[in-house]
């Protein structure tokens, strides 16, 4: 391959993120039971495969282009502008609405602590507000936030993979807590 693919070999910079990007996991989202980790696992995977293609090397571009046979000479380290021929327009505009997509997650996810907390306090269910619209909005913020990184600010074989395994992975954790908190 010899055309320059731009965001590549930042080795230090993918180490900090994941690193952030873990502490923030662990953080807010401790796992409890064993069941949980596995689950934290799938996500762990999820944040090393993004911010280790997204600043050390981009596989998913480097195998893509050679299975495909993409002309070389347009290359751009964003999967979506690669494929689309789209060049650095589609990377910004790719990028734009991952981060719109990222923190309306996160702010889904929040939204659905602060209502959850006040029905706590209150002594009663939370079942107004977001709860009103959706069952669990704090999966459907991760969801969200996931999908906008993940799938459409940064994609990668990885990524792509992983995000419908999250999404499948999550609800049978959630369903299996329950019982797990009954019985201890």
């Amino acid at each position: 391959m010899s055309a320059h693919i731009a965001h590549s070999g930042a080795w230090g910079l993918a180490t900090v993120m994941i690193v952030v990007a873990s502490w923030v996991f662990y953080r807010y989202f401790a796992p409890k039971g064993w069941r949980e980790w596995a689950g934290a696992g799938l996500v762990q995977a999820f944040i090393i495969a993004l911010y280790a293609e997204m600043y050390g090397f981009p596989l998913t571009i480097y195998l893509l282009v050679r299975f495909f046979h993409l002309d070389r000479t347009g290359l751009n380290a964003n999967l979506w502008s690669t494929l689309l021929g789209m060049g650095d327009t589609g990377m910004m505009i790719s990028m734009l609405i991952g981060y719109l997509l990222l923190f309306l997650g996160i702010g889904l996810f929040i939204a659905g602590w602060r209502e959850l907390y006040r029905a706590h306090q209150a002594g009663r269910l939370a079942s107004d507000g977001l709860y009103g619209l959706v069952r669990h909005p704090q999966y459907t913020g991760l969801f969200v936030g996931l999908f906008g990184e993940g799938v459409v600010h940064w994609p990668t074989v990885f990524s792509v993979t992983l995000f419908p395994i999250i999404v499948l992975r999550c609800p049978v954790a959630a369903r299996r807590c329950p019982a797990e908190s009954r019985a201890g």
